[in-house]
């Protein structure tokens, strides 16, 4: 199986654009882990998340906002040999930011994040109510570290796809 690292920027950005859903791994202050999966925005080389003002995720990350956010494209099941169970690969592209998380308060900006939120998902343009903006937590994480990957990358290999 090989394994190519993705260095090239734009390969990079495509891959973000490609994916609808983000894991965010984050670990309280007793060690304990926490994924959940969520809906974001990637602009400006900073993923926008945004959540309710409160609950789990935001005491955690109020405490340690060392977060690692993955992405995944890709879920081609493939094979070298069907008939042996080491070369099955699902063919994707991987993404692995790390860094910390920073809590957007101002009314203007939070509005703003959003707005590069829905790009994500849509061309659309929206208005955001007062309400809506007020109370929606927003906050944004710009990798420290950055890595990307491609799983099953074969130019010269004859994959089988199921």
């Amino acid at each position: 199986m090989r394994t190519v690292i993705i260095e090239n920027q734009q390969e990079i950005e495509d891959v973000i654009k490609s994916c609808k859903t983000c894991y965010i791994g984050m670990s309280d202050s007793s060690g304990q882990p926490y994924v959940l999966p969520m809906n974001f925005g990637y602009a400006d080389d900073e993923f926008i998340l945004h959540s309710a003002p409160t609950g789990r995720m935001i005491d955690i990350l109020k405490e340690n906002p060392k977060v690692c956010i993955t992405l995944c494209d890709g879920d081609e099941l493939c094979w070298m040999h069907e008939k042996v169970a080491c070369s099955y690969r699902v063919k994707s592209k991987t993404i692995v930011a790390e860094g910390e998380v920073r809590f957007i308060e101002d009314f203007d900006e939070k509005e703003q994040y959003l707005h590069k939120m829905m790009k994500q998902y849509t061309d659309r343009t929206f208005k955001f109510g007062a309400p809506a903006v007020r109370n929606v937590c927003i906050f944004v994480v710009k990798p420290a570290n950055l890595s990307a990957k491609e799983f099953g990358a074969t130019p010269n290999t004859p994959w089988v796809k199921k």
